[in-house]
């Protein structure tokens, strides 16, 4: 069953009813305890995605290495060729290969992300420093496709996080919304509620289908041409590790990706003044 609190946030609750003795009293009491189990109802849902990316994550972590030792000494040996006079009639191609070793190196360094286990050193920082050390390289992203970024960043207080996967998530967000359209705006939004910090990144793309809406996050899934189906996979991976949740919503006028980052520890939550929602 869900509820709405009066500040909007929809929680999922368990009634649980139990005879009381009223010593002979009728009609019969009853006791009824209203459980918050939220916490509970995301974990199943995240859980089996968990497990996948752990997976992934063990296969990534005995492979990668050891594609990545030939393919430096296959570079290493096109960069020596290219610089021959002899091989200078085969120079675009020469650089063609070069490109395409330096694509699928980039594609296993995400692989790779999928399969560190270790644990993160996190640092009391500030989102919107983040955002703000990346908003010209994201502009640079946009003007490509004809887009613009729009930040709008509330006051926010520090959280531990790790400033390079902050960084890569928010890249990832980012990019994945500016490839859903073209021709308009993509806003990036920061604002703290209750206990949490959140980040919304919002695009005009066309919305996301429902079919593709379950697979979201799924490594290796991806509707792209040139897409590899790793950058959305790490995004959860990331935010798992920093306590927090990504959620969506989704229409023909665009999705909103939104990063809750939580500060503390959810315990039990004051149910009154709740409203049914059904």
């Amino acid at each position: 069953m869900g509820l709405v609190t009066q500040g909007g946030q929809v929680v999922q609750i368990q009634l649980i009813t139990a005879p009381l003795n009223c010593n002979g009293v009728h009609p019969p009491c009853y006791v009824t305890a209203i459980l918050d189990i939220t916490e509970r109802k995301q974990l199943d849902h995240e859980l089996p995605r968990l497990d996948r990316l752990n997976t992934i994550g063990e296969m990534a972590a005995g492979i990668a290495h050891e594609v990545r030792n030939p393919m430096t000494t296959i570079r290493g040996f096109l960069q020596l060729f290219s610089a021959k006079d002899d091989f200078s009639p085969y120079e675009e191609q020469l650089n063609l290969m070069i490109d395409e070793l330096d694509r699928a190196n980039a594609i296993i360094t995400k692989f790779l992300s999928l399969a560190r286990s270790r644990p993160l050193k996190l640092t009391s920082q500030n989102l919107n420093d983040e955002i703000e050390s990346l908003g010209p390289m994201l502009q640079a992203d946009a003007l490509l496709a004809n887009n613009q970024v729009k930040f709008t960043l509330g006051q926010l207080p520090n959280f531990p996080m790790n400033k390079d996967e902050i960084r890569q998530l928010i890249l990832n967000l980012v990019r994945n919304g500016l490839q859903s359209m073209s021709g308009g705006n993509l806003a990036i939004n920061t604002y703290a509620l209750g206990n949490e910090v959140i980040m919304a990144v919002c695009d005009q793309g066309k919305g996301i289908d429902p079919e593709v809406q379950k697979r979201l996050g799924t490594p290796f899934f991806t509707t792209k041409e040139q897409g590899t189906g790793i950058g959305l996979a790490v995004c959860y991976k990331i935010a798992a590790m920093h306590n927090a949740v990504i959620d969506f919503e989704t229409s023909p006028a665009g999705t909103t990706f939104y990063v809750r980052f939580r500060l503390t520890r959810q315990g039990d939550r004051d149910l009154s003044g709740l409203l049914f929602q059904p």
